[in-house]
């Protein structure tokens, strides 16, 4: 039978060439790659963009930081608990144009990825899959629709794959080790999409799970797809559907192959009698006898179970009421023993507020608390203190609220109060203190969410009333001690940040404390681990911190200044805009820390390592920086004035703009440095040798004596003079007036 004679219209012509030259070109199964990987790198690029433009935003806006948006910091915190990611590197304050940039990125995507989800089920083509000539079609030649299409992509394209490989890395070591998920997660995505190469009609996977075929647009469902299909029995027919709405019905053969290229739909009709499915209904019916032996069943033992399971609910309420009476009369009578006037008073009330501790009852602890800050005499609130710390953990928040009140009435107090008023509420407040202290002392390892935030634990050193916090060699991980005071406290060899719950350090669930706009003037943090720690804006005048472990801590606005800092490593930290005035910096760890905008004059950095160091736009007039190393560190309008750089290293250092006026550069390396704009403006290149007594001509300087200036160009270089410029040529350095 001859075939039917096919018109088409000249842009139907065109694009069925363009799809046959394309088709040509570029096979099938790499034209599906193409399109997985435009499809990704849309939706990628739907979140990057706006993250990228919230994050300059964050970094070069003016305006005020104001909290991250709650949607934005739930997404955040998702994710990092998800990825193990640790939450102190997480943001706190950005820019309103962040939050707004940020919202969109979370936002995009998913608008993104519903249209394409939406496209395909409509249409069988994503954008991408359009664009080359791809769709996605049922047996039947039709769209997939929406279900089917979300089944495909979300559940047998990525979440099989990616879901395995997250499984694998969380439950086989791996954890919490994040480029090892992405090596797992591309070799899964690989084998899933991999899987089309193997499968005799080149489908993959998640395909043949959504049972769709990916074809040629301009075919619908092309006979290619099908090469090896055998009907399985003569009893089959199959109909052919053609483009002009002409139609075939034949028998088919184990040897017929449809071959019409104008093939768009093909429909199976089986002619043999179907089997029927047992399922319950026919079982049922089948065994009605002992259908009804199992209901009657069934329901005996519903009835019993509910007598019996209303029985000992009524009698657990029964004596819960019973028990609760018990505890409330004892409580009662506890309480009316405190207000006993008799001889024995004292003693009466000292151990009724030691049974009230005892006493396993909700309004125990409130009651004790509130007891405290209004007791007068100085043994029961001594004796108040005691019971409250042996409640552990449960009196810490009473206590804070406690503690934050008397502050309010001692400032009140210091105004118009009476000596006798004063130190009563300085009693009242020492035993507070000395309380929450045992308590973080005793149960520290079950504090790591405990809330100090805004408690005043400052020394407290009057005639009559002392106070000194102590925490030393203590677990304090994940403590909240924002804005507290804690002035003069001492934390020596205490740990501020620790592994979690899952024992692992850096991932999600670690243990960090925040301290940030905390006053820990003169507090002694000798040997502490403050790794990864909150304090930006952090007050540690004068304090002391030697040898402790500062490094990757959050300190932006910190004020440093005249602390000790010897031997302290504070590598990766961010410190923008801190201060470090007059602090002692000896041997110091600093290397790739962000300094940008410090403050450092007048200290003493000798030995110290800011190697990679971000110190642009850092103040350091008169600073020792003897023996220092700033290799690669940025130092772009740096402030070097008055410096003892003597035996630094500067070498490949970044000093564009940077000021050395009146510094002293002897034996330092200057080879490699970038000094465009640097201004040597009475720098001291060489020491001299010093004159004695019976010479007359001063000795120049020795060679080891003066800084290493090989190569370096000081062409754009500010004020040099004419000693400068002779040492300059004379050491192999570069300028335009050396001959």
């Amino acid at each position: 039978m001859t075939s039917p004679t096919i018109k088409q219209v000249n842009n139907q012509a065109v694009s069925r060439s363009f799809s046959l030259r394309l088709n040509r070109a570029f096979p099938m199964m790499t034209r599906r790659l193409a399109a997985v990987v435009l499809e990704v790198s849309l939706v990628a690029a739907s979140a990057v963009i706006p993250y990228s433009i919230g994050e300059y935003a964050k970094d070069h806006s003016s305006a005020e930081p104001v909290p991250i948006n709650p949607v934005v910091a739930a997404t955040e915190e998702a994710i990092a608990k998800t990825l193990a990611y640790p939450r102190a590197r997480l943001n706190r304050q950005v820019a309103p144009l962040t939050n707004l940039f940020w919202c969109g990125a979370i936002v995009m995507p998913v608008v993104v990825v519903s249209w394409q989800l939406y496209r395909l089920g409509k249409t069988g083509q994503t954008t991408p899959k359009q664009w080359l000539k791809l769709r996605v079609v049922t047996p039947m030649g039709t769209p997939p629709g929406l279900i089917r299409a979300v089944w495909r992509e979300a559940v047998g394209r990525w979440g099989l794959p990616l879901g395995t490989a997250y499984l694998l890395w969380r439950y086989t070591g791996a954890f919490p080790d994040f480029g090892i998920l992405l090596g797992l997660a591309g070799v899964m995505l690989l084998v899933e999409h991999g899987s089309g190469w193997i499968h005799s009609r080149r489908r993959t996977l998640h395909d043949r799970m959504a049972g769709t075929y990916v074809v040629n647009a301009s075919q619908g469902l092309e006979s290619g797809s099908f090469n090896g299909w055998r009907s399985p029995s003569r009893d089959h027919s199959v109909t052919l559907e053609f483009n002009n709405g002409w139609h075939q019905h034949s028998e088919a053969s184990t040897n017929d192959q449809p071959t019409h290229p104008s093939v768009t739909t093909i429909v199976l009709t089986s002619q043999s009698p179907s089997r029927r499915v047992p399922n319950l209904w026919w079982w049922m019916r089948r065994h009605p006898g002992a259908t009804l032996l199992i209901l009657s069943f069934a329901g005996m033992a519903s009835v019993l179970g509910t007598f019996v399971g209303t029985q000992v609910y009524i009698q657990r309420q029964a004596n819960w009421r019973e028990f609760n009476q018990q505890n409330n009369q004892v409580f009662l009578a506890l309480v009316k023993q405190l207000s006993s006037t008799s001889a024995t008073a004292l003693e009466e009330r000292q151990a009724a507020i030691l049974a009230l501790a005892r006493l396993d009852d909700p309004r125990a602890v409130p009651f004790l608390v509130d007891l405290l800050g209004q007791e007068k005499t100085p043994s029961l609130i001594d004796t108040l203190q005691q019971a409250l710390v042996s409640k552990g953990a449960e009196a810490l928040p009473p206590l804070q609220r406690l503690n934050q009140a008397l502050q309010n009435d001692r400032d009140t107090l210091a105004l118009r109060g009476t000596p006798g008023e004063q130190q009563l509420v300085a009693l009242r407040q020492r035993a507070t203190n000395r309380a929450i202290a045992k308590i973080l002392t005793i149960y520290s390892s079950d504090l790591h969410d405990a809330d100090l935030s805004r408690t005043d634990l400052s020394q407290m050193d009057t005639l009559s009333v002392q106070f000194t916090l102590v925490l030393d060699n203590l677990d304090l991980a994940g403590i909240n001690f924002r804005s507290a005071t804690l002035t003069g406290a001492s934390f020596q060899n205490s740990r501020f940040y620790g592994a979690g719950a899952d024992q692992r350090w850096g991932t999600f669930d670690d243990w960090i404390a925040d301290l940030s706009g905390a006053e820990l003037k003169e507090a002694d943090l000798t040997g502490a681990n403050l790794n990864n720690v909150l304090m930006a804006r952090t007050n540690l005048i004068r304090a002391i911190l030697n040898r402790a472990n500062l490094a990757d801590s959050y300190l932006i606005g910190a004020n440093f200044s005249s602390a000790q800092l010897i031997g302290a490593d504070l590598r990766r930290a961010v410190l923008e805009n801190a201060s470090f005035t007059g602090a002692n910096l000896g041997e110091v760890k600093a290397s790739v820390v962000n300094l940008h905008g410090g403050s450092l004059g007048q200290v003493s950095a000798v030995g110290g390592d800011f190697s990679f160091a971000d110190l642009s736009q850092s103040n350091w007039q008169g600073a020792d920086l003897s023996g220092a190393n700033f290799s690669h560190a940025k130092l772009q309008d740096a402030d070097l004035s008055s410096t003892k750089l003597v035996q630094a290293n500067l070498n490949q250092a970044q000093l564009q703009n940077a000021k050395l006026q009146n510094a002293n550069l002897s034996a330092v390396d200057l080879r490699g440095a970038n000094i465009t704009g640097t201004d040597f403006l009475g720098a001291m290149f060489a020491t001299a040798t010093p004159i004695k007594s019976d010479q007359f001509i001063t000795q120049p300087p020795a060679t080891t004596s003066g800084a290493q200036v090989q190569g370096v160009n000081f062409a754009r270089a500010k004020n040099l003079d004419t000693n400068q410029l002779q040492y300059i040529c004379s050491n192999g350095g570069r300028h335009p007036e050396c001959p």
